[in-house]
């Protein structure tokens, strides 16, 4: 069936545009974009007063399938992000077994395309198993389909190892995603170092362990010439060196979650396990670095860092409880509640954060753009939408997420993929 988009304030950072315009869909792609289209064969829908904006990507999203699928599926995982207005995700590879050989690669894929509503690109992880001893057959799993390399959750152990990554990354143009925590600095850490966790008595971990990570992978980039992609930013030290990497030039770039810009550490005095992230909520100074960062263009890209877990788990000390936060269906009402609506950074900025950058980071050349030919992966915003959290009405298996009862203003009103509608509020 073809589609038309009528009325909408298109917004396309890729080229430029922002005006009133029609957009006529076919056979999944954009075939034409100008005012007052008319198409008679056409489902036609009216967009006034609604921003249409390339589809959402979140480029860091666990989806728990294979082997944890009491927390999450592909298949659920992908009903909450087009809940959540993202047409595209990333899924990371901390399943079970991880996602370091071609076969689970290649299961991901066609699990996603009988099931999932949404794109779903697989990342592969830098070394076998997580264990930062021996590179995975990185060019085996490109080929497979995965769209870059994370050992997500851990760092990658050594700085020989890494440094090959990046220049095998480098030959196959890939990027690393770096999840940076030197471990030795967190053993046994719940929350961040500081005046909070001593207040409450919880083991702390430290901001210099993200920053000695930041500083060793950063030099290595240098050397080797390869694109970094720095994961869920959370300290103004780590802040600070991207900002001199990209001075230098460095191929960097870097995300950040909305629990690290409009939560902090203070907040754990309730002890609810729903807070308790990693990288851990950072001081007050830190958010107010991280701000800043994202409005100078330190900081490229939002993402969800979706990480769902069971009730059950969540449900014990502070401690015991798994680090994590289900992040899909709130992400885009608390960015445009938080920095949008404050004036922090305009919309157009918002979109090219999350969706256009990403695109460009993960080579998804048909994506994050409004263009005539382009895929018809369109994410549809009513900023003057309010809307009050509601984590038992989420599409996700899981409800582990701080922002139960929030009053937030802007929402998904629609998203749409390959030319189909997957959510309409």
């Amino acid at each position: 069936m073809s589609l038309l988009i009528k009325n909408g304030r298109v917004i396309d950072p890729a080229s430029g545009t922002d005006e009133t315009l029609d957009i006529l869909i076919e056979k999944g792609k954009i075939v034409a974009i100008k005012p007052k289209i008319t198409a008679n064969q056409a489902k036609t829908i009216d967009v006034s007063r609604m921003v249409v904006a390339p589809g959402f990507i979140d480029m860091h999203t666990h989806l728990r399938e294979p082997g944890q699928e009491d927390k999450e599926t592909i298949r659920t995982g992908s009903l909450a992000a087009a809940r959540g207005g993202f047409t595209s995700i990333a899924c990371m590879p901390n399943t079970m077994p991880v996602n370091d050989t071609r076969g689970v690669t290649e299961y991901i894929i066609s699990v996603a395309k009988k099931r999932a509503v949404v794109n779903v690109f697989p990342v592969a992880t830098v070394t076998r198993a997580q264990e930062g001893e021996e590179l995975t057959e990185m060019a085996d799993l490109t080929e497979a389909g995965a769209v870059a390399f994370s050992d997500d959750g851990l760092p990658v152990k050594t700085s020989e190892i890494m440094r090959h990554a990046l220049e095998y990354s480098k030959l196959l143009d890939t990027t690393i995603i770096d999840h940076c925590e030197d471990r030795s600095l967190t053993q046994d850490g719940v929350m961040h170092e500081g005046h909070y966790s001593y207040l409450l008595g919880l083991k702390g971990m430290p901001a210099s362990s993200e920053e000695v990570i930041v500083a060793r992978d950063l030099i290595l980039a240098e050397k080797a010439d390869a694109r970094i992609h720095i994961a869920h930013l959370s300290v103004k030290g780590a802040v600070e060196l991207i900002r001199e990497a990209k001075r230098k030039k460095i191929k960097v770039t870097t995300e950040v979650t909305p629990h690290h810009l409009l939560l902090n550490d203070s907040h754990l005095d309730s002890y609810d396990t729903n807070l308790k992230v990693n990288p851990p909520l950072r001081s007050e100074d830190d958010v107010g670095s991280l701000i800043r960062a994202v409005k100078e263009g330190v900081v490229d890209v939002f993402v969800t860092d979706h990480a769902p877990h069971t009730v059950d788990e969540k449900s014990v000390e502070f401690d015991s409880a798994p680090f994590g936060i289900n992040g899909l269906e709130t992400a885009v009402s608390l960015l445009l509640s938080g920095l949008v609506n404050k004036n922090i950074i305009p919309i157009e900025r918002f979109i090219e954060m999350i969706s256009t950058t990403p695109a460009r980071i993960l080579g998804l050349g048909n994506k994050g753009k409004i263009q005539e030919g382009a895929d018809a992966d369109l994410t549809i915003l009513n900023l003057h939408k309010e809307v009050v959290v509601d984590v038992n009405t989420f599409k996700s298996k899981s409800r582990n997420n701080p922002f139960h009862g929030w009053k937030l203003k802007g929402a998904p009103a629609m998203t749409i993929v390959g030319g189909k509608i997957v959510f309409s509020a």
